[in-house]
């Protein structure tokens, strides 16, 4: 009972967190973390920060089958920083790998890792036409609207007088 219990509270979550935990990444190397999307979309989202005195890593969002290509293939990722985040949309089923890659640094860095997914979101996040844009698309629709409306009646009125 305690299990279905936990099951029905996961199953209402909106947020599932993945992974919080710290990494130490050698110089000039590369780690990744393992993901398996497997039951729904959503949105993955992940942030990162340096726990070290000194040293940049970047985050790599990629399907596992294309680790080798890395960073070729990447679904996201952040530039080199000491702290940064990302958030993608996952709408494929399957495995992902997360890179924290420090190939470009010198020193090797422990770095604390967040990483969760965002189920309240169905679909990728909508994105809206700048705001000149949008007052030129409604221009245009009214003027074709009421060029088609002018066209219209006088077909009509010139019908009507036959």
């Amino acid at each position: 009972m305690i299990a279905f219990a936990w099951i029905m509270l996961l199953a209402a979550s909106s947020r599932v967190e993945l992974v919080n935990e710290d990494y130490q990444i050698a110089a000039a190397d590369w780690q990744w973390v393992p993901l398996g999307v497997k039951q729904q979309p959503g949105i993955l989202q992940a942030s990162f920060h340096v726990l070290s005195e000194s040293g940049q890593v970047r985050l790599i969002l990629m399907r596992r089958q294309y680790l080798d290509e890395m960073p070729h293939g990447a679904l996201a990722q952040t530039p080199p920083a000491r702290m940064g985040s990302f958030g993608q949309y996952i709408h494929e089923l399957g495995e992902y790998a997360l890179v924290v890659d420090n190939r470009e640094g010198s020193a090797p860095v422990s770095v604390h890792l967040g990483i969760w997914m965002d189920f309240t979101q169905r679909g990728p996040p909508v994105q809206t036409l700048a705001p000149e844009r949008q007052l030129t698309v409604i221009v245009l629709s009214f003027a074709v609207f009421f060029a088609i409306v002018t066209w219209s009646a006088r077909k009509l009125l010139q019908a009507v007088r036959r």
